[in-house]
């Protein structure tokens, strides 16, 4: 992982103790874990939004610093660290990109009103005050994807496969909802520890079950492990996949896909650049000129950190502040890119 110069370490600012004349925020990111591997594009586009935010003179004349929180732990030792951060006066806000089972966790340990920005797809259901929820509910992401599939590709037969956590759980209730609604129906359902796990079962399952389609609710390196067996196992031509979960690294990593039934419903940041959001290309080239050639990728995950850091820039200079929703969209996974089905909207 690249190094990040302007990230503070936590132990670090609880030895310095409390500043007035900074704006700090938590930037909970998995640097460990299954999500891992989205690490440096998150913490690069964090950077980006608190160096555009400085540049512009801060907040109230004060700069933001990013304060690092390693939210690929288990969910009591994030959720322990971050109140502990609070707690000491250290952080003035926190944006987190994790697991939905952290969400809880931190949401539960900080005081109510404490202003936290959850960036991801979440798990729906309520929330505390302060706590600002940046992504989409399992049903609003899900929802036009599985029915275009169903109508479009006659995938009406599912198995639901996912990690048994907060967020799958909720996906697969939604799913149920929507493919009633649809004309599709689950033959199968599967939810497995974090972590390697035996494919054979979860392969198995779709073979007896005779499934046209998998809902994938995998994340990070336990989805590209899995979907490379799942094309190991010469399943990837015959029956389709959709992932909310689905980005970027996550194609890299697995060496992309040529089947054309490998399906994402994530708010891309590749697939959204189609003219209707002129911001997606020019902070590709703000983060370039930034990080260089090199950069990591811009994924969704990363964009939503951005987004999130300069919502809680917003928040800490008491602007009014009105979040930003990606539309649904459904975008094909061609070759080692993300390709938007234009023409064919899953809307």
């Amino acid at each position: 992982m690249p190094s990040q110069p302007g990230l503070l370490d936590p132990w670090e600012v609880l030895f310095t103790g409390p500043r007035r004349d900074v704006v700090r925020v938590g930037l909970a990111v998995p640097l460990s874990g299954p999500l891992a591997m989205t690490a440096p594009s998150a913490l690069d586009l964090a950077g980006l939004a608190a160096d555009e935010v400085n540049t512009a003179g801060g907040v109230g004349g004060r700069p933001v610093e990013l304060v690092g929180v390693d939210s690929g732990r288990a969910p009591d030792v994030v959720s322990a660290e971050a109140a502990a951060l609070h707690r000491a006066g250290v952080l003035d806000l926190l944006v987190g990109f994790h697991t939905s089972d952290v969400h809880r966790a931190v949401e539960r340990a900080l005081p109510p009103g404490v202003r936290y920005v959850f960036t991801p797809p979440h798990e729906g259901g309520g929330h505390r005050a302060g706590v600002l929820r940046i992504g989409q509910s399992p049903r609003d992401q899900h929802a036009a994807a599985l029915a275009w599939l169903v109508r479009h590709r006659s995938a009406r037969r599912w198995v639901l496969l996912g990690t048994d956590y907060v967020w799958p759980r909720a996906v697969h209730r939604a799913a149920r909802q929507v493919l009633a609604e649809v004309g599709g129906e689950v033959v199968g359902e599967a939810l497995v520890p974090f972590g390697p796990t035996d494919p054979e079962p979860l392969l198995d399952l779709v073979l007896r079950t005779r499934a046209d389609a998998v809902l994938l609710s995998l994340v990070g390196r336990d989805l590209v492990a899995f979907n490379r067996e799942f094309a190991r196992a010469g399943l990837d031509r015959r029956v389709v996949r959709l992932s909310g979960a689905l980005e970027e690294n996550g194609l890299y990593a697995l060496g992309g896909d040529a089947t054309g039934e490998l399906f994402a419903c994530m708010p891309s940041f590749a697939a959204a650049d189609d003219g209707t959001d002129e911001g997606q290309l020019a902070l590709q080239e703000r983060h370039t000129r930034r990080s260089g050639p090199g950069a990591p990728v811009v994924c969704a995950y990363a964009r939503g950190v951005y987004d999130g850091v300069r919502l809680a820039a917003a928040l800490a200079g008491g602007r009014a502040v009105r979040t930003r929703r990606a539309a649904p969209r459904l975008a094909r996974a061609d070759g080692l890119a993300f390709r938007e089905l234009r023409g064919e909207r899953c809307a």
